[in-house]
């Protein structure tokens, strides 16, 4: 028999580089005040659903655990840590806003902004192998939990991989979708195949953010 495994996705709350458009990639960045509030609403939210998660899994950066921090004080979920939910690492633009990368190194910001799959931006990571992480996570996840609803909390990138696959979309394609901060994304997985079933939920937030 087919078992549905449900995954509700989601972004870190806001940091203080996201207002600034600046690229934090693998950085670890802590949550501003507004982020900490939006952590905050997020538990409470996904505490009053009662969805029934069977495990929450998290990015080991500190943005992300301190947003599973406060979804386990109200939700009783053990939070699983893990490097393969990173942000996607930039290599030399990690740190800068995207106006400085193009003026700083602009034939390095071409080709990033090319989105090439096969582009790796200095010690940074491409592409194709941030989507084969994500991937991986992904698929090794559903096989773990048949049938049941995971809660995962990371990064813009992250998410923005998960959506493609769910909706079949290249890597190369331009994004043209939201992902705001703390905001709940839900993919599923059945019989091999991903589908979205709702995405950018930002109805229990009283501030949000998706700057990139």
């Amino acid at each position: 028999m087919s078992q549905t495994t449900r995954f509700c996705l989601v972004r870190h709350g806001e940091t203080d580089w996201n207002i600034e458009h600046r690229l934090q990639g693998q950085i670890d960045i802590r949550l501003n005040d507004v982020g900490q509030q939006q952590a905050e609403q997020l538990s409470q939210a996904l505490a009053h659903a009662g969805h029934g998660f069977a495990a929450l899994y998290v990015s080991d950066l500190a943005r992300a655990r301190q947003t599973a921090d406060a979804i386990s004080r109200h939700n009783g979920l053990a939070p699983i840590a893990t490097e393969r939910l990173r942000e996607r690492h930039f290599g030399p633009f990690q740190g800068l806003t995207y106006a400085e990368a193009e003026v700083r190194i602009p034939e390095a910001y071409r080709q990033f902004k090319s989105r090439d799959p096969a582009y790796v931006p200095g010690s940074g990571e491409s592409l194709e192998a941030f989507q084969h992480r994500v991937h991986c996570f992904l698929d090794e996840t559903a096989a773990r939990h048949p049938g049941q609803t995971i809660l995962v909390v990371s990064h813009g990138g992250v998410l923005d991989i998960a959506y493609r696959r769910a909706n079949d979309l290249p890597i190369t394609r331009q994004r043209d979708f939201p992902i705001p901060n703390a905001a709940l994304n839900w993919i599923s997985h059945c019989d091999g195949r991903w589908q979205l079933d709702r995405w950018a939920d930002e109805s229990h937030l009283a501030h949000s953010r998706d700057e990139i």
